[in-house]
C-alpha cells in the first residue's frame, strides 16, 4: 500500500504532527468540550425519544469513527438537536415513542442514512448536496427550531399530551391545560433556564452547562422530586454499549428510506458548515466526498452500537476551535472522558431531572432561529423567497413529519429551477451613448436600425428552451417586416444541446426564405466547438459568425450601406 493510497483510506494520517505543546491544547480542548457534550447527548438523545445514554453511546464510539475517518479533523461528531428530532419525527409516525420497537427502528434510521452518506461519498457525488439550497435550508432549520423548542414544552411544565401526527394541535391541546402545570416541574425548568443563560451572561468561561446539570441533579435529589411525580433520567447501565447487528425489517425499511435520506442530507449540511469554517479559520482544506464517508461510517458504527444518528455539531466544533485544538486527538480525548462516565459515574446522573435537559434543548436551539435569513431570501429572488417561506410553513404543517417539510422546499426549488431554464430573459438590445449594447426597454433606447435587430439570451440553450428562443426570433421577424439581419449576442450562453442544433437549423431556413440572414457574435470557445462539429456553422455561414459584438456591427453596417443604392 503506497504511502498516498494509505492516508486517502485512513484520513487521520494526514493530522499534523504533534509535539508537546499541540498535544497539551489537543487534551485541553478535549476536556472542554466533553464538559459540554456529555449533558448535551442526554438532552439530544431525549429529544430524539430514546432512553438518555443513548445520547453517551452516541458520544463514544461513533465520535471517534467520524474523526478517523472524516476530512476535517476538528470536526466534533457525535448527537446534535437538529438529527435528533429528524430522527423522533421519522419513527415516530411507525411506531410509539418509548417502545422497544421504537428504539429499534431508530438504530435502523442511522444504518440506512449512513448508508446513503457512504454512498454519496463512495461516488463522488458530494456535489449533488448542493439541490438543498440556501434558502430551503434556513426555512427549515427555522421552523425546525420552534419545533424543537415547542417540543419540549411537556417536559418543561409537566403536562402530559398525547402525542399524534399533528403536533401543532398536540401544543394547542396543551396550552389549554396551561393552568394546570406540574409546579415542581415547572420551577426546575424555568430554575435551569435562568442558570443557563447567567452563566452564558455572566460566567461565560466556565462549564455552565455541566455546573447547571450538577446543581439541577442535587435539587432533584435533595427534595425529593421523583416521588413528587418529576421526571427524571433514572437508571443508566454501567459500561460500554454493546455491539451487534441492528434489526432487519424490510417493510420498516421501505418506510424509512426517505427519510432516511432527508437526514443524510440535511445531517452532512450541517457537518458541511462546519468544516467550511474549520478550514477557513485554521487554513486548512477538507474533502467533502470523505466527510461524507467517514460521517457515514459514524451513522452506521452508531447502529451497531444501539444508538442514534448523529452528525457534525456546530456548536461543540466551534467550542473545539475556540479552545485551540490542533488535531483530532482532541475528539477521542473526548470521547475517552465518555467512556469514563459510562464506566463510573452513571450512577450520578439518576436523579438528573428531565426539565433541566428540555431547558438545554431550548437554549441551544433558540440560536438556530434566524428571520431576517428569510428576508434576505425574499431581497435575493421571488423564488428564493417562496422556496424559505414555503419550506418554513410546510415544515410546521407536517410536523411532527417534517421531512415532508424539507422535501417540499426541494422540489419547490428543482421545480423553480427548471422552469427559469425553460423560459430565460431574452433581452432586445439598443445601443448607448459609449456604443455598448445593452437593455434596450431598460435603457429607453431605440432599436438598433429598421433593417438589423440585436437580442441577447441569457441561459444555457437546451431541448426545454430552444422552442422558446425559437418563438423570440420568429415573433422579432413577424413584427419588423423590414429586417435584414437578426443578431444574436451569445455571450449568455455557455452550452447548446443537439435539440437546440436543429431548432437553429430551421430558423436559419426559414429567415432565409424571409430574406432575413441570422448573426451570432460573441460566441463561446465550447458553444462554437459544438456549432461547427455538427455542421451549423456551415449553414450559418462563417462569415455570420464574429469574434465580438463591435465586428459584427461594423460588418453588418457595411453590409447595408454597400447594398443601398447611391
Amino acid at each position: 500500500m503506497t504511502a498516498n493510497l494509505a492516508k486517502r483510506l485512513l484520513p487521520f494520517l494526514n493530522w499534523p504532527r504533534v509535539d508537546g505543546k499541540s498535544l497539551f491544547n489537543d487534551l485541553l480542548a478535549g476536556i472542554t468540550v466533553s464538559l459540554l457534550v456529555i449533558p448535551q447527548s442526554l438532552a439530544y438523545a431525549q429529544l430524539a425519544g430514546v432512553p438518555a445514554y443513548y445520547g453517551l453511546y452516541a458520544a463514544f464510539i461513533p465520535s471517534m469513527v467520524g474523526v478517523l475517518f472524516g476530512s476535517s479533523a476538528l470536526l466534533s461528531t457525535g448527537p446534535v438537536a437538529m438529527t435528533s428530532l429528524l430522527t423522533a419525527a421519522s419513527v415516530s409516525h411507525i411506531t410509539a415513542p418509548g417502545t422497544a420497537q421504537f428504539v429499534s427502528y431508530v438504530t435502523l434510521l442511522a444504518l440506512l442514512s449512513g448508508l446513503f452518506q457512504i454512498g454519496f461519498g463512495l461516488a463522488r457525488a458530494g456535489v449533488l448536496l448542493n439541490l438543498l439550497s440556501h434558502p430551503v435550508l434556513m426555512g427549515f432549520i427555522n421552523a425546525a427550531a420552534l419545533i424543537i423548542a415547542l417540543s419540549q414544552l411537556p417536559a418543561l411544565t409537566g403536562i402530559a399530551v398525547p402525542q399524534t401526527d399533528h403536533f401543532l394541535m398536540d401544543i394547542g391541546h396543551l396550552l389549554a391545560k396551561s393552568d394546570s402545570p406540574h409546579v415542581m416541574s415547572l420551577a426546575f425548568g424555568l430554575l435551569a433556564i435562568a442558570l443557563l443563560l447567567g452563566f452564558k451572561r455572566f460566567a461565560p468561561r466556565l462549564p455552565g452547562v455541566l455546573i447547571m446539570v450538577a446543581i439541577m441533579t442535587w435539587l432533584s435529589y435533595a427534595t425529593g422530586y421523583a416521588e413528587h411525580g418529576g421526571k427524571v433520567v433514572g437508571d443508566i447501565p454501567t459500561g460500554m454499549p454493546s455491539i451487534s447487528v441492528p434489526a432487519m425489517s424490510w417493510s420498516a425499511t421501505m418506510t424509512l428510506l426517505p427519510s432516511a435520506f432527508v437526514i443524510a442530507l440535511v445531517s452532512f449540511m450541517e457537518a458541511m458548515s462546519s468544516c467550511k469554517v474549520i478550514a477557513l479559520k485554521t487554513r486548512t482544506g477538507w474533502d467533502e466526498n470523505q466527510e461524507l464517508i467517514g460521517q457515514g461510517l459514524a451513522k452506521v458504527v452508531a447502529a451497531f452500537c444501539h444508538s442514534m444518528p448523529v452528525s457534525g455539531s456546530f456548536s461543540r466544533s466551534a467550542l473545539n476551535l475556540a479552545s485551540n485544538a490542533k488535531s483530532g486527538f482532541s475528539s477521542l480525548v473526548t470521547a475517552g472522558f465518555v467512556l469514563v462516565t459510562l464506566l463510573y459515574f452513571t450512577p450520578l446522573l439518576y436523579h438528573l431531572p428531565k426539565p433541566a435537559l428540555a431547558a438545554m434543548i431550548v437554549l441551544a436551539v433558540a440560536n438556530l432561529i434566524d428571520f431576517s435569513v428569510l428576508h434576505r431570501s425574499w431581497q435575493a429572488g421571488r423564488d428564493d423567497g417562496i422556496a424559505a417561506a414555503l419550506t418554513f410553513v410546510a415544515t410546521l404543517a407536517f410536523a411532527p413529519n417534517i421531512q415532508n417539510g424539507i422535501l417540499t422546499g426541494i422540489i419547490f426549488s428543482l421545480g423553480a429551477f427548471i422552469y427559469r431554464r425553460m423560459s430565460p430573459r431574452i433581452v432586445l438590445l439598443g445601443r448607448n451613448v459609449d456604443g455598448l449594447l445593452v437593455d434596450a426597454a431598460h435603457n429607453r433606447l431605440p432599436v438598433l436600425h429598421e433593417k438589423i435587430a440585436a437580442l441577447r439570451f441569457d441561459a444555457t440553450l437546451f431541448f426545454a428552451n430552444a422552442s422558446f428562443f425559437e418563438d423570440a426570433i420568429l415573433k422579432l421577424e413577424r413584427e419588423n417586416p423590414k429586417l435584414e439581419y437578426i443578431l444574436v449576442v451569445a455571450s449568455g450562453i455557455n452550452h447548446i444541446d443537439a435539440s437546440a442544433v436543429e431548432m437553429l437549423r430551421r430558423v436559419v431556413r426559414r429567415l432565409r426564405e424571409c430574406g432575413i440572414t441570422l448573426v451570432f457574435s460573441s460566441t463561446k470557445r465550447q458553444v462554437l466547438d459544438v456549432v461547427k462539429r455538427t455542421g451549423l456553422a456551415a449553414e450559418l455561414g462563417e462569415a455570420n459568425i464574429f469574434a465580438s459584438d463591435d465586428l459584427a456591427l461594423i460588418a453588418l453596417s457595411y453590409r447595408l450601406d454597400r447594398n443601398t443604392p447611391q
